[in-house]
């Protein structure tokens, strides 16, 4: 899905937290905020990884200062590397220290990892990686659905797509109208794995809308028109031409972000 983005969108910068933090919220919130801290605490650190304040093959700061910059305890900070060891993005090796892993090794479909990717801000060559995998899958699926298409797989397609008209002038609603409308594509070809990418184009579609709400701006008509036709090439059992609409919505959306990064392209 397509939207009119700011131009003058600025790159947000990525959240980090102050050695006082962690004592002010534990202090505030007691047990509750002691369960959840090494989360906490992984996501402000996962944040630093991928906005590149701790780039690929670089050490982290030892033990003891990160201990004393978030005012956490050693199992804390344990805890949180746990949850970013487990998304590739750290290795902790004996007598050498924690080191940032290469990024073609970071578990990139992880939720977290994608959610601390888009909050670091706009980075054209991100969503261009992401577009290029949803080309790979999404026409494909979009032709298997015109094939094995049933009235109820039909149904739910089309109900997304009147949200969509429905919510057309920009709100949270709309996001997921859109996600439903690729999600039925996805999840009605019967196949479990694609089902499984409807999170990656979630992501997708929560960026898109973060950096494009201008006033009133909501889907583009062209946009919503080629959603529509996408449908009825499902519809009338036109695989082929499924292929080709699903295509053309991906490839000029991709144009509509690009814009967005570069008013000249």
């Amino acid at each position: 899905m397509s939207q009119r983005i700011p131009l003058g969108a600025s790159k947000a910068r990525p959240r980090t937290a102050a050695s006082g933090d962690f004592r002010s919220r534990r202090g505030g919130e007691g047990k509750a905020f002691e369960r959840h801290i090494h989360g906490f605490l992984a996501g402000t650190l996962g944040r630093e990884i991928i906005s590149g304040v701790y780039p690929p093959g670089t050490l982290l700061p030892n033990v003891p200062d990160m201990c004393k910059r978030f005012g956490v305890s050693r199992t804390v900070l344990r805890e949180a590397y746990g949850l970013l060891s487990a998304k590739a993005l750290i290795v902790a090796r004996p007598k050498v220290g924690t080191r940032v892993r290469p990024r073609d090794e970071w578990h990139l479909f992880d939720p977290d990892v994608l959610s601390w990717h888009l909050e670091s801000g706009p980075d054209e060559q991100f969503i261009a990686d992401l577009f290029t995998l949803r080309e790979m899958v999404e026409p494909a699926a979009a032709a298997i659905m015109a094939e094995r298409h049933t009235p109820e797989t039909v149904e739910r397609i089309a109900q997304a797509f009147s949200s969509m008209v429905r919510f057309r002038d920009g709100s949270q609603e709309l996001i997921e109208a859109d996600l439903a409308f690729h999600v039925a594509i996805l999840g009605g070809t019967g196949n479990p794995f694609l089902g499984a990418i409807g999170g990656l184009i979630r992501a997708i579609l929560e960026y898109s809308f973060r950096y494009s709400w201008e006033g009133a701006a909501g889907i583009q008509e062209d946009r919503l028109r080629q959603h529509g036709e996408i449908l009825e090439a499902i519809r009338a059992g036109s695989p082929e031409l499924a292929r080709r609409r699903m295509t053309e919505l991906l490839l000029d959306s991709m144009k509509d972000l690009r814009a967005s990064f570069d008013p000249q392209k």
